[in-house]
């Protein structure tokens, strides 16, 4: 509400580019996300695209060093395909970050390059995959958190 008043964290480390999801935007798991960037690249220095709401930030990608692409349940969607193959074509080192969920506990894997085991989606599995995903993981802040408020949000 007040980012104003709140002091600026200094930058620190490389450049590193965070390809997400939008549905992972301003979530408990990107902060984790931040945070794991941190111990693993010993970088505070993070273009977040959920910062600049859903405004194409990509042409950055070039500036940064690092990108990290993030796949939910070990999937990249079409926005994260994109953006981790415009920046193999830029030269950018990519990580990947698979982020999993085992009884209520979120599980992450930080890994070097692309491993064989992430599904690569085109728009149509993007679609089926993110209205599957929204409907097992939201449906409780969709109808009864709008209102009275959710203790339920896992990711």
């Amino acid at each position: 509400m007040f980012k104003f008043l709140r002091r600026k964290q200094r930058r620190k480390g490389p450049l590193v580019y965070l390809s997400e999801p939008t549905i992972l935007y301003h979530t408990k798991t990107e902060k984790a996300i931040l945070e794991i960037i941190e111990e693993k690249l010993g970088s505070t220095n993070v273009i977040v695209p959920s910062d600049y709401g859903l405004r194409d930030v990509s042409h950055r990608i070039r500036e940064a060093e690092y990108l990290v692409a993030v796949a939910p349940l070990g999937k990249f969607t079409t926005l994260v395909c994109r953006e981790v193959k415009k920046a193999r074509g830029l030269g950018v080192k990519v990580y990947t970050l698979t982020v999993a969920r085992k009884d209520n506990e979120l599980l992450y894997l930080f890994e070097e390059g692309v491993p064989d085991h992430i599904e690569w989606l085109d728009e149509k599995e993007t679609r089926e995959f993110l209205n599957e995903f929204l409907g097992s993981e939201f449906m409780d802040t969709a109808f009864r958190g709008f209102f009275l408020g959710s203790r339920r949000r896992e990711w």
